[in-house]
């Protein structure tokens, strides 16, 4: 498994992750999944975020406590799809601010194609967790990665629900220096860009379109 990849193999995780991958499970139960095991995939992305510690008094006496150091974190989603997951990870962290990149894929070339892109503020001074489900061909997510960079970020996480070997491998050609997080990695890419066995367009599946 490449260095700066994480596959989080909890039974929660993989239990969600079979029902969502089942063509008869309907939208509103898998987008209540993908809320959930966002949150459960949330614990993975931050488990090395920065603390300290703060004196608080609890009803039996006085202690140093830990707390999280720094600003406050910054989630950044792949639109449309990388909400799904935001939803979850707000649970989570409702202060986190947020920001969000709009890209499409050409059908034809499989490049992206961006129309949006909104950012916090302060970027360089936050733990930055880019989110999308799908790792496919990793351009669209090397492409956001590279928009956030360019706002100054430097410390990125990128974390998926699904991967391919190909979206991995793009990603740490592109971005060696981000961290990846998912729950699987899949077998391949078919010959229009989607990930086999994988779930399906994971946007179309959330919100029921086609």
């Amino acid at each position: 498994m490449p260095e700066h990849l994480t596959v989080v193999e909890h039974p929660l995780v993989q239990h969600k992750l079979t029902l969502m991958r089942d063509a008869d499970t309907p939208t509103g139960l898998f987008r209540q999944l993908l809320r959930e095991i966002s949150t459960l995939l949330a614990y993975e992305v931050t488990r090395d975020l920065p603390v300290t510690t703060r004196r608080v008094h609890t009803p039996l006496e006085s202690m140093d406590a830990p707390v999280l150091d720094g600003r406050k974190l910054a989630l950044v989603s792949i639109l449309r799809a990388g909400n799904g997951l935001l939803d979850g990870m707000l649970d989570l962290m409702p202060s986190a601010r947020v920001g969000f990149v709009g890209l499409y894929r050409d059908e034809e070339t499989l490049e992206p194609v961006q129309y949006y892109c909104k950012l916090p503020e302060a970027l360089p001074e936050r733990r930055v967790i880019v989110v999308d489900p799908m790792l496919a061909t990793g351009n669209s997510s090397a492409a956001a990665i590279a928009l956030v960079k360019g706002a100054g970020a430097v410390d990125i996480r990128f974390l998926c629900l699904l991967a391919a070997p190909e979206g991995v491998r793009r990603m740490a050609d592109a971005h060696p220096d981000v961290p990846v997080v998912t729950a699987a990695v899949d077998e391949r890419l078919n010959e229009m860009g989607y990930i086999v066995p994988g779930l399906g367009d994971a946007g179309d599946r959330m919100y029921g379109t086609r």
